[in-house]
């Protein structure tokens, strides 16, 4: 069962996600403080994360830019979500996430880019929803 670590500080968004992923077969653990990633990825192991880019006080651009930056993370596909900033503002932040998504999203196409990304299909640029 392949694991995914979902970091947003919106509880209800997390729970969203959570449950549609269960259904779909995913193991999932769902984190609403983001200073805890790293503890978290050390322990659970995620084969993917489903990462927010504003997360309170913290930068979510930032983590995945610690994350693609470390030699024992940057092999995990991070799928950045907003509903605040686009592609483009992210690449400006110097963050360079596996796929991005749009909020609010369809939680069918989330599904599809998570199974893209878990089965290490190249994605040919972002499709923004």
């Amino acid at each position: 069962m392949k694991k995914i670590l979902v970091v947003d500080d919106d509880d209800d968004v997390l729970e969203t996600i959570q449950l549609i992923l269960e259904i779909g077969g995913y193991e999932i653990a769902p984190l609403n403080n983001a200073e805890l990633v790293f503890d978290t990825i050390n322990d659970f192991k995620p084969d993917l994360i489903l990462l927010d880019v504003v997360l309170g006080k913290i930068d979510g651009g930032l983590i995945c830019s610690q994350l693609k930056g470390h030699s024992e993370t940057k092999h995990i596909p991070v799928l950045m979500m907003s509903g605040l900033y686009n592609l483009k503002e992210l690449e400006d932040l110097n963050c360079a996430p596996d796929d991005f998504m749009s909020k609010p999203f369809k939680m069918d196409v989330l599904l599809e880019k998570i199974e893209k990304l878990l089965n290490r299909k190249k994605i040919p640029g972002y499709d923004i929803n």
